[in-house]
């Protein structure tokens, strides 16, 4: 009972600590979208406050450059490394339990394969017994009646 207790114990333990890592990741996650749309919630220039715009040609760019503070550079590069991060070791992990289960796909196949045999085995088995059994229960029955026509004359 008590190694049942220690194991929950382990359990909620790494369940804690992924949940901890998982709040990290979606916490820098929201502060890398927040400072990445930043920029589309100021007004863009050649639009007035009210809303109307201006007699300037407007220019289309794909995306607007925005430079930067450092701080906040720094910020989204250190979001980008914990993305990378977690996403490196989650892509490491699913490759590694893609193997594994790839390897015990092989061995369940092989397996199946070997327990065929086995029973193809004991079918042959199993007919070669009843082929026998059949024989000895039809020399029985010819001595019973040999030995029944001996007695009667």
């Amino acid at each position: 009972m008590n190694a049942t207790i220690r194991s929950e114990k382990i359990e909620s333990t790494e369940v804690d600590s992924n949940l901890a890592a998982v709040s990290e990741v979606e916490a820098g996650i929201r502060d890398f979208v927040r400072n990445d749309i930043a920029y589309l919630r100021r007004p863009a220039p050649g639009i007035q406050s009210s809303g109307e715009a201006t007699l300037e040609p407007k220019v289309e760019t794909t995306k607007p450059e925005v430079k930067l503070e450092p701080s906040q550079e720094a910020t989204v590069n250190n979001v980008n490394s914990l993305i990378q991060r977690v996403a490196g070791t989650s892509l490491a992990e699913i490759e590694n339990l893609i193997g594994e289960l790839e390897a015990l796909r092989d061995l369940l196949h092989a397996e199946g394969q070997r327990v065929q045999r086995e029973i193809s085995g004991y079918a042959q088995l199993s007919q070669a017994a009843m082929k026998s059994t059949r024989m000895i229960a039809d020399n029985v029955t010819q001595w019973k009646r040999s030995a029944e026509g001996l007695r009667n004359s």
